[in-house]
């Protein structure tokens, strides 16, 4: 529990800090300069799977670990990133080629240095999660968003356009870099022998195997997109993803970091990681559900009150995806609990599937449909089907139940739907002048009529939670 909150309230934080940021920034920027952002990204988390994280992961798994082993992966560690580094030096004109965008050339440049910091990150942070001491872990990485949104901030400010969505994460990956490694004191001699670590490579092959099937399934849209969509129509796509995707893709990992640690340490308790992995589910649908269900119910005014109006036409984007998340937050519960318990192979075939459907999904929404809302539509089925593909594979490693996991899942999710269902309905009825007003409205509704349902229907699990949060 400690590491939750010290893991999630700190993630919860420090995202208040650079969101605070970053939606100052996106109403001084183009969604141009999001679009080329975007082509960059895909790159960088393509060339990230080498990074070697899931070698350093191996050393959470593991039962026992000594002093060679940690300098064996710390080495590793910087053959890998510097190698990358170069690489993407020397690709990043081929790159810009694909893309047709000249200055993404000079944007992967200087995005290599980031790889360079990844050392110093990964190790550290792998020594704290298997001490599931997450308290200094949390302060350097607040100490990091508070780096990467006042380099943001000045850089917008400033007039740099496009350069201000490079500087920011340089600056929010050193920062981390400098602090987990003075936190974890983990500035140790690397060792570039690597002998004895099958271990660590059979664990972290797998791993990396499984990153790039994942790579294949989230960059699908943006590799697909990035040559049908001018920048101006990706940079909307983009930013509605980012908009939607905020609990699955900020809030649901950090939770994800301390169940892989907690899992890891009861993994001869099947029952108990059974529990567990209820428990979780629970809680997680009841928090993500609404906020989901919630955001596609008031994309409009929400959009408009807080991006401004020049980025209106990302509000159909975002009702779209914001349906499928919930799906989302689900499946990704999965994968951390199989691994942990030492089979890495369930998320190597989870990828697998996900690096089929997505890219199909992406595919025919793109060439059926069209535009940036052909990408979204994808996420409507593709994200489901993913999702139940992912529990019949996981499922009976965790050792729950269909039945169990919709018990687990029905209390959130069926308040939810309820929620969006009188928010939309209340939105028709009333007619208020001004945007922020409306959404004033619509939250206050959409807030009192989900407490109101868990409260009548689903008491006892908003009680599972209250007693977990205040460790009872």
């Amino acid at each position: 529990m400690t590491a939750v909150l010290w893991r999630s309230g700190s993630q919860f934080a420090a995202q208040m800090v650079m969101w605070s940021a970053t939606f100052f920034v996106i109403r001084l920027l183009q969604p141009a300069d999001y679009g080329l952002f975007a082509m960059t990204q895909s790159i960088l988390v393509l060339l990230n799977l080498l990074c070697g994280y899931g070698f350093a992961s191996a050393l959470i798994q593991a039962k026992e670990i000594d002093d060679r082993q940690v300098r064996q992966v710390f080495g590793l560690l910087i053959v890998l990133n510097g190698s990358i580094a170069l690489a993407q030096v020397l690709l990043a004109p081929l790159a810009a080629a694909y893309f047709r965008q000249p200055i993404v050339t000079h944007m992967l440049r200087v995005q290599a240095l980031i790889y360079l910091s990844t050392p110093f990150i990964a190790l550290p942070s792998a020594l704290l999660a298997r001490r599931m001491d997450f308290r200094r872990e949390a302060q350097v990485n607040f100490a990091g968003a508070i780096a990467g949104a006042l380099t943001a901030l000045t850089c917008a400010l400033a007039g740099a356009g496009v350069w201000t969505l490079v500087a920011a994460p340089i600056a929010l990956f050193w920062t981390r870099a400098i602090g987990m490694t003075i936190a974890a004191r983990a500035l140790v001699r690397p060792s570039f022998r690597f002998a004895g670590m099958g271990g660590t490579w059979a664990f972290g092959g797998a791993m990396i195997l499984s990153q790039f099937l994942w790579f294949v399934q989230t960059q699908a849209d943006v590799a697909i997109g990035g040559r049908a969509l001018a920048p101006h129509d990706l940079g909307l796509y983009t930013t509605a993803l980012f908009l939607s995707q905020i609990v699955t893709s900020k809030f649901i990992p950090p939770l994800n970091d301390v169940a892989f640690s907690a899992y890891a340490r009861i993994q001869n308790d099947r029952a108990a990681v059974a529990y567990g992995f209820e428990k979780a589910a629970r809680i997680v649908m009841l928090i993500a559900a609404p906020f989901c269900l919630g955001l596609a119910a008031t994309a409009e005014p929400l959009i408009l009150t807080v991006l401004g109006a020049k980025w209106a036409e990302a509000v159909p984007l975002v009702r779209i995806v914001a349906l499928a998340m919930p799906a989302l937050a689900m499946q990704i519960l999965f994968s951390p609990a199989a691994t942990a318990l030492g089979q890495p192979g369930i998320q190597v075939k989870v990828s697998a599937c996900g690096a089929v459907i997505m890219p199909a999904a992406f595919l025919v929404g793109i060439f059926a449909i069209g535009g940036g809302i052909g990408l979204a539509s994808a996420w409507a089925w593709g994200t489901p089907l993913l999702m139940l593909a992912t529990a019949r594979l996981a499922m009976p490693v965790i050792g729950v139940t269909a039945r169990a996991m919709l018990r687990a899942v029905a209390p959130g999710l069926g308040a939810a739907i309820m929620m969006a269902l009188a928010v939309v309905a209340v939105d028709r009825m009333v007619d208020l002048p001004g945007v922020g007003w409306r959404l004033v409205l619509l939250i206050a509704v959409g807030g009192a009529v989900y407490v109101g349902l868990v409260l009548a229907f689903a008491r006892a699990t908003v009680m599972e939670a209250l007693r977990l949060l205040l460790r009872r």
